[in-house]
């Protein structure tokens, strides 16, 4: 129970149960280093118990968990953004993050806070991998970027913005395009037709199966789009369209 998961998830009466059993010897600890020492014999980082109570779908009935950390409610809800903001996995590891993210998606008001704190949060891990190049890290940030679409964390705003980057190696890295259109934050046909989405991209949305041949009819009429994208459009009409009976024309 005393676990992150535990914490981030237990109701108030199991909070209670856990910091209660300890709490005699809190009474001499000072104020400032109380989140430490909880944190010490709670087997966590002190980064996490913060986390892990801050975002804890309960948390409005958990002031007096709050008071025993040594902070206000608004103190350490500004501490807990702070933390999720600018930790790179390393004093909040990616199972926690996605713990986090498996949680908030059901919890509205918290899910609006978390959408307003995945900009500066996803701009800190590229900004790292920029610097780094750390295949370890690609990988954790590959894993936790289609957990925030796929759990349906990620807004259509926070995709938006995406989408119109049509220079960023990132969105490549990630193969983006195919993962919001898998999560079905923006129709499918939306996507398909818009001219910032490059005909790569495009390509493996239709390798994906994620586009009917008549889009691709479709786009194919429209006389604006690109010689290359008209091209690879063409191809990949030749190579799979199909008669009414659904085999392969001759």
């Amino acid at each position: 129970m005393t676990d992150f998961k535990g914490i981030l998830t237990g109701t108030p009466q199991e909070l209670s149960g856990i910091f209660s059993a300890r709490e005699p010897g809190i009474q001499d600890v000072p104020k400032e280093t109380r989140l430490t020492w909880w944190a010490k014999h709670l087997h966590l980082k002190p980064e996490q118990l913060i986390c892990a109570v801050g975002f804890n779908p309960c948390f409005r009935q958990l002031a007096e968990t709050v008071t025993l950390l040594g902070y206000t409610p608004p103190d350490l809800l500004k501490l807990r953004n702070e933390i999720f903001s600018q930790d790179v996995y390393r004093k909040l590891p990616l199972e926690n993050v996605l713990t986090i993210y498996s949680v908030v998606k059901d919890c509205p008001e918290t899910l609006q806070v978390m959408q307003y704190l995945l900009e500066n949060r996803i701009a800190k891990i590229e900004s790292r991998i920029e610097t780094t190049v750390n295949s370890t890290m690609i990988e954790k940030y590959k894993a936790e970027v289609r957990a925030i679409y796929m759990d349906g964390i990620a807004g259509i705003d926070f995709a938006e913005d995406r989408l119109s980057k049509t220079d960023s190696g990132f969105r490549a890295l990630l193969n983006e395009v195919v993962i919001i259109t898998e999560s079905r934050i923006i129709p499918a046909g939306d996507i398909f037709f818009r001219g910032t989405v490059l005909p790569e991209e495009k390509r493996k949305l239709l390798n994906k199966r994620l586009i009917p041949l008549e889009l691709v009819e479709a786009r194919l009429d429209d006389k604006s789009i690109s010689s290359r994208e008209k091209k690879m459009l063409q191809d990949y009409l030749n190579t799979n369209k199909q008669d009414h009976t659904g085999h392969p024309k001759p």
